[in-house]
């Protein structure tokens, strides 16, 4: 995986791994704009000089256009929050500005799991 398609080191996939890890537990325990509600943090590539994270969200409960808006706003909204609490948790020299991308992987594949079982169910009738 790579941030605007660069590869990421073995560094910066590990501070990936660490703020994907962060971000989802500051999420669930702290925060608190309703319109986040229950999202996944899928992925977050970093940017080789650590300027940018881009954090890939997805949400199953989420199924149309306004929803999904209100959600990434409400991430938006946070991310300074996340950022600093992020610096207090990592010990990294700089930490990088968040920005938030919805990652629709979640629901495509739930969606092709209920169109297999449709056809399954089909078939054995």
């Amino acid at each position: 995986m790579g941030f605007g398609g660069l590869t990421m080191s073995r560094r910066t996939e590990r501070i990936a791994e660490q703020l994907q890890s962060e971000i989802a537990k500051l999420l669930r325990a702290e925060a608190t704009d309703p319109r986040i509600g229950l999202i996944t943090i899928t992925r977050v590539d970093v940017a080789p000089d650590l300027s940018n994270a881009l954090v890939f969200w997805s949400a199953l409960a989420a199924d149309d256009s306004d929803e999904l808006g209100r959600i990434e706003a409400g991430l938006e909204s946070a991310a300074s929050f996340l950022r600093r609490r992020l610096a207090r948790e990592l010990p990294l020299r700089r930490m990088p500005e968040l920005r938030f991308r919805f990652d629709p992987s979640l629901a495509l594949g739930s969606q092709t799991l209920q169109v297999l079982k449709e056809i399954e169910d089909d078939g054995s009738a």
